[in-house]
């Protein structure tokens, strides 16, 4: 999933403190805190979320890895400190809820108490990782590359697209106004009355969000492995977000419903910049590696596992049938998810940068991703001509089909 970056999280839910460890960072970027903190403070939003919440105030804590205020190039140690820090008073659980980790852990650990496995498996997790992944957008957003992530749909409703892209700033702010992260005012009222009414009947709610990354530069992933294809490392980060059941790239499940002329993007004439495409139903991706265009991925989350009124379980201390363990919960988190799944697509999307760009400092990443911009326009741009090599014809070369000249 990552190739250049090393991302290790650990802690447990109520434990002392979440940490991300972050390695092969490169030296030089001054970490905006605020905006890493605005990361977090996103993970903890959205209508529909439990009181703990309330209880938490998560900002970043920097323990490692910058100095006078700029990353070093050793490893950062983030940190997320929890308030509610009440494991070590917690009772055990032996009554396991469909559709969570307990009772898989509790099978592979060979464990019957299931608190260890609740507490790692729990979301708190990802605070940390939207940590890290928001120290990668900073990074992205000094290279040119802004993300956006948003909510779609939730349980029954959709939410309709804008309009247009072109105002992103205008759209995060629409964003971060929404109590679902949608960019639909209109959809929030019908969004509300379904998590109410999924509240009043003691269950949970899933959906889908997608992230769109604008100014992706071409050429990040590789079609030379299976391993190091963007859509393979972009899937692999998105699953592993806690509830995510299916991962999507531009229109990938419609599309295949569809005839290639109606999926595939025409290309059009060169812009300044370079190719131009008259759609992205690709999503910014083809064979493993970004084309220039948006980035556009999409995640579905199931309903959370744990309920008001529980499902039926077995209780495998007493050996008897039972209801599920319950302990508080979000009625849904799929606009939670949406910045988790940001920040997720930030770190593969700097990961792939830095691999392409190499570099130990900002200066030497920022000074490759110029030179390649600037071949690409030149190159394949509208004031670019064809170069020698990789197919275009050398001058005094035989053209395509000419004999060649014959040797005395």
């Amino acid at each position: 999933m990552l190739r250049r970056l090393s991302v290790q999280t650990s802690g447990e839910s109520h434990g002392r403190v979440m940490l991300a460890q972050l390695t092969g960072f490169p030296a030089g970027l001054s970490i905006d805190v605020e905006f890493v903190d605005a990361f977090m403070r996103r993970r903890q939003g959205g209508f529909g979320r439990s009181a703990r919440q309330s209880i938490e105030r998560d900002r970043v804590d920097i323990l490692s890895g910058v100095y006078q205020g700029a990353t070093s190039g050793a490893p950062l140690a983030l940190a997320v400190w929890n308030q509610d820090d009440s494991l070590p008073d917690k009772p055990p659980f032996t009554r396991p809820r469909p559709g969570h980790a307990d009772l898989a852990g509790a099978q592979k650990y060979d464990v019957v108490d299931m608190r260890p496995i609740l507490e790692r498996a729990s979301a708190r997790e990802t605070a940390a990782r939207v940590a890290a992944g928001a120290v990668a957008a900073n990074l992205l957003r000094e290279l040119g590359v802004e993300l956006l992530g948003h909510v779609v749909a939730l349980g029954r409703v959709d939410v309709p697209a804008p309009r247009g892209w072109g105002d992103l700033p205008a759209l995060q702010r629409r964003r971060d106004r929404s109590p679902f992260f949608s960019l639909s005012p209109a959809a929030d009222k019908r969004l509300e009355q379904e998590v109410l009414a999924a509240r009043g009947a003691g269950d949970t709610l899933g959906g889908v969000f997608e992230v769109r990354a604008f100014g992706v530069p071409p050429g990040l992933g590789s079609l030379d492995g299976f391993d190091s294809r963007l859509e393979a490392r972009l899937g692999g980060a998105l699953l592993s977000i806690p509830a995510i059941k299916a991962v999507e790239v531009g229109d990938g499940w419609s599309g295949a419903r569809l005839r290639g002329s109606a999926v595939h993007d025409p290309v059009g004439p060169p812009g300044e910049a370079g190719p131009t495409r008259t759609s992205n139903r690709a999503g910014g991706v083809e064979g493993g590696m970004s084309n220039g265009e948006a980035l556009v991925v999409r995640a579905a989350m199931k309903p959370i596992a744990t309920l008001s009124r529980p499902l039926a379980s077995w209780d495998y201390a007493t050996g008897e049938a039972s209801e599920a363990f319950y302990e508080r919960s979000d009625v849904t988190a799929v606009p939670a998810a949406a910045v988790v799944g940001e920040a997720m697509t930030a770190l593969v999307l700097a990961d792939a940068l830095l691999e392409k760009t190499g570099g130990d400092t900002l200066r030497e990443v920022r000074g490759a991703i110029e030179r390649h911009r600037r071949a690409v326009a030149r190159r394949f741009g509208a004031r670019g001509r064809p170069a020698a090599g990789h197919g275009a014809r050398r001058k005094g070369s035989p053209a395509a089909g000419a004999k060649k000249p014959r040797k005395p």
